[in-house]
């Protein structure tokens, strides 16, 4: 088998996409929104006990992996889950 761009390419946005959900806080935090869909960062972050600054890192880590979706509503942005991530904890449940 021929190791070309391509290739390369797919396997960096998979690695783009697991590393975005190999934290157990980022599970967490997905896990939640399944739940309840549309929260923000503080809601998350009071949910879950975790620290403000460190909700948002992760939320932001999430985002950059495709798994987040952000959308703003005056001056409060609110999160959901994308349809990868939605895969994502089904398979995440099969490993359990």
């Amino acid at each position: 088998m021929v190791y070309n761009e391509k290739m390369k390419n797919n396997y960096l946005k998979l690695e783009r996409i697991v590393k975005g959900f190999a934290n157990h806080r980022r599970l967490q935090i997905l896990n939640l929104l399944e739940k309840e869909p549309e929260l923000s960062v503080e809601d998350i972050s009071k949910k879950l006990n975790i620290g403000y600054q460190n909700t948002s890192d992760h939320i932001r880590k999430l985002a950059i992996a495709g798994l987040v979706m952000k959308q703003g509503r005056g001056t409060s942005v609110f999160h959901k889950l994308t349809s990868r991530a939605k895969s994502i904890l089904v398979f995440c449940k099969r490993l359990e």
